[in-house]
């Protein structure tokens, strides 16, 4: 065994994972009394431009109307991508009025450490001059060739960091991989044509103390495929 040992940064449960569009007030509710263990309040890809705004407003009030540890949820939100113009709003507006009852940042399109960095020193700075108590975590979405190029220098990120998650639709699009589905197998791969991404991420996982998420399967009319 190596000297340098890198244990589990934070355990949280996360079984289950529940993405919910924060343009809809309707379904933030049913997520807040669903039974999945964790739930990312979305403003990214889910929510049409137009719509960005509200939506991230909508969380907002939903982190301070909704007692999310009361129901045994952990509470996360996905911003918008560094190379947008929302994501700096997206941050200050949700930590400044609502960081208290956030319980993780994820990150999305997250290319290099330095991506993690930008958010991370904002972040930081809000939690000070708030004067919160709890310490928001990160999560990096890891969907591009871009990250999944630098995922092991990712994952050795020092500071909030605490899992990465597989974006399987926008790294097929990424890498202009053939797909059927979100998360499903292609069948004219001689195998699961995620197995590599998939095994390179969760090996630097492991190795950095992160915690390791698949991403989504998108045919929810299909339970066997998602099997």
């Amino acid at each position: 065994m190596s000297h340098t040992i890198n244990h589990l940064k934070k355990l949280r449960l996360q079984r289950s994972e529940l993405a919910v569009p924060g343009s809809s007030p309707e379904m933030i509710d049913k997520a807040a009394n669903s039974a999945a263990d964790f739930v990312f309040l979305d403003i990214e890809d889910a929510v049409a431009p137009p719509d960005k705004e509200r939506a991230r407003k909508n969380i907002i009030q939903a982190l301070n109307d909704i007692d999310w540890r009361a129901k045994g949820k952990t509470v996360s939100v996905r911003i918008n991508g560094l190379d947008t113009h929302y994501m700096y709003r997206d941050v200050v507006d949700v930590m400044e009025q609502a960081g208290d009852r956030l319980d993780t940042i994820l990150v999305p399109k997250v290319g290099v450490p330095a991506d993690l960095y930008m958010v991370e020193a904002l972040v930081n700075q809000i939690e000070m001059a708030r004067g919160f108590k709890t310490r928001v975590g990160l999560e990096a979405l890891i969907e591009t060739a871009l990250g999944m190029a630098n995922v092991e220098a990712i994952a050795a990120t020092p500071g909030r960091l605490e899992a990465m998650h597989f974006g399987v639709a926008d790294y097929a699009a990424s890498n202009k991989a053939r797909t059927v589905n979100i998360g499903g197998l292609n069948p004219d791969y001689p195998g699961d044509q995620w197995h590599f991404a998939l095994s390179r991420m969760t090996v630097a996982c492991r190795a950095y103390g992160l915690r390791a998420i698949d991403g989504p399967f998108g045919d929810f009319s299909d339970p066997e495929g998602y099997t």
